[in-house]
C-alpha cells in the first residue's frame, strides 16, 4: 500500500496519524495550528474528517437520536454534537494546503457519498472508512470505487462485518487495504486494547494492520508496533484546556512527541530476524571464555587441567576443543597467558 509517498508494508516504518477530528474546536486558526503542532510532534499524517450533520443524522428529537451508550456524549442528540464537531467544508482546501507545506499527508474519512464526491475534487491520496461506518457496505464500495487506498477501522466490527467490508472493497477492484484494531470507547480502558488482535489481522486477512487508538498514554501504540502494527493513528490537540468532544481522548503536542519517539524506539528495538552478529556483539566476544595456557609450558610437556583452562577473554580457541587437547603434547614452548591453538599440538599427539 502506499498513501502518497509514503510505502506502507510488513517491513517499512509505522505510518503515524494524527487526527484532528473536532480539535479545532469550530476556530479555522486552530485547525491550522494543529497541523503544524502535529508536524513538530513527528506525525508523518494529519486525518480530516468530512461531514455535516445533515450528512450523518437527521434533526430529531425522538428518544433513538439521543446518546446514551455510556459514552462521554451521553445527553445530547446526535444532530447536536455533530453540529458542533464537524469540519467546515470550505476549510479543507486551506488545510490539506497547510499540511502539504508542512510536508505532512492529508486525507479523511468521508461519511457519506456527497463527501466522497467532495475529498476526490480535492485529490485526496487515501480514505478512512470510521469505526462506526464499517457496516455501511454501499459507502465502503463507493470510496472502493475510486482506487485509492482504504483504511478500515474495526472499533464495532465482528469477523462477519469486516469479511463484508473487505469483500466490497474487493468486488470494485480495491485490494489496497489495511485493517485498523480499534476499541470504540472514549477514552478506552487499556484493559480492553486486544494488541494480540494486530497480528492475527495481518494473517487472517492478508493486509496491513494497524491500530486507531483511544486509550491514554503511549503504551497501546508501543505494544501494538512491537506486534506488528504498520499504521497508528491517535487524536491530536493543541491543549485539552480549549475542550470539544474529544478533547477529553486527544494528544498533546508533548505527549504525542514521546509517542511518536516511544514507537520509534519500538520498531528499532523489534528489528528483524538475524543470528548474524553486529560489530558491538562481536566485539563482545572479548568477554566471552576461550582457551589459554596458564601456566608457562616446555616443548614436549603434555596440556592439562592444570596448564590449560576455559577463561576470559575469548580470543583463544574455542573451549569445545578441551577435552580434545587434554593429555596431548606440546610441540613448543608457550609462554602463560598465551591464547591456545591447535598449532601447539604434536602432529602425531607425542614427540
Amino acid at each position: 500500500m502506499k498513501i502518497d509517498h509514503f510505502e506502507i508494508d510488513r517491513n517499512s516504518p509505522c505510518f503515524i496519524i494524527a487526527e484532528l477530528s473536532a480539535n479545532h474546536n469550530g476556530k479555522l486558526e486552530t485547525a491550522i495550528e494543529t497541523i503544524r503542532a502535529a508536524k513538530r510532534a513527528g506525525a508523518d499524517a494529519i486525518k480530516l474528517q468530512t461531514y455535516t450533520a445533515d450528512t450523518l443524522t437527521i434533526d430529531c428529537d425522538k428518544d433513538d437520536f439521543k446518546l446514551k451508550a455510556g459514552s462521554i456524549w451521553d445527553g445530547m442528540r446526535f444532530y447536536e454534537l455533530y453540529q458542533q464537531a464537524y469540519t467546515p467544508w470550505e476549510w479543507h482546501p486551506t488545510l490539506i494546503e497547510t499540511a502539504r507545506e508542512e510536508g505532512l499527508i492529508c486525507f479523511s474519512s468521508p461519511f457519506d457519498p456527497t463527501a466522497v464526491d467532495f475529498l476526490e475534487k480535492l485529490n485526496v491520496p487515501a480514505y478512512k472508512i470510521a469505526s462506526f461506518e464499517i457496516t455501511d457496505i454501499p459507502l465502503i464500495e463507493y470510496v472502493a470505487s475510486k482506487g485509492k487506498p482504504i483504511i478500515l477501522s474495526t472499533g464495532i466490527a465482528g469477523t462477519e462485518d469486516i469479511e463484508l467490508a473487505l469483500d466490497a472493497c474487493k468486488r470494485m477492484g480495491n485490494d489496497q487495504i489495511a485493517l485498523l484494531k480499534c476499541t470504540s470507547s472514549y477514552p478506552a480502558p487499556i484493559e480492553e486494547a486486544n494488541m494480540a488482535m494486530i497480528p492475527d489481522l495481518a494473517e487472517r486477512y492478508q493486509v496491513i494492520a494497524g491500530l486507531s487508538d483511544h486509550t491514554m498514554g503511549s503504551t497501546v501504540p508501543v505494544v501494538a508496533v512491537s506486534l506488528g502494527a504498520k499504521i497508528i493513528e491517535k487524536h491530536f490537540i493543541l491543549d485539552r484546556s480549549i475542550g470539544g468532544p474529544d478533547a477529553s481522548f486527544s494528544m498533546t503536542e508533548q505527549e504525542f512527541s514521546e509517542m511518536v519517539r516511544a514507537v520509534r524506539e519500538a520498531e528499532a528495538a523489534v528489528g528483524k530476524i538475524s543470528y548474524q552478529l553486529t560489530e558491538k556483539q562481536q566485539n563482545g566476544k572479548a568477554f566471552s571464555r576461550s582457551l589459554y595456557v596458564v601456566e608457562d609450558i616446555c616443548k614436549g610437556e603434555v596440556f592439562t587441567e592444570k596448564n590449560l583452562r576455559s577463561i576470559r577473554p575469548g580470543f583463544g580457541l574455542h573451549p569445545k576443543y578441551y577435552q580434545e587437547i587434554l593429555g596431548q603434547t606440546c610441540n613448543q614452548d608457550v609462554e602463560r597467558g598465551t591464547a591456545m591453538s591447535l598449532s601447539f599440538l604434536s602432529k602425531d599427539g607425542n614427540e
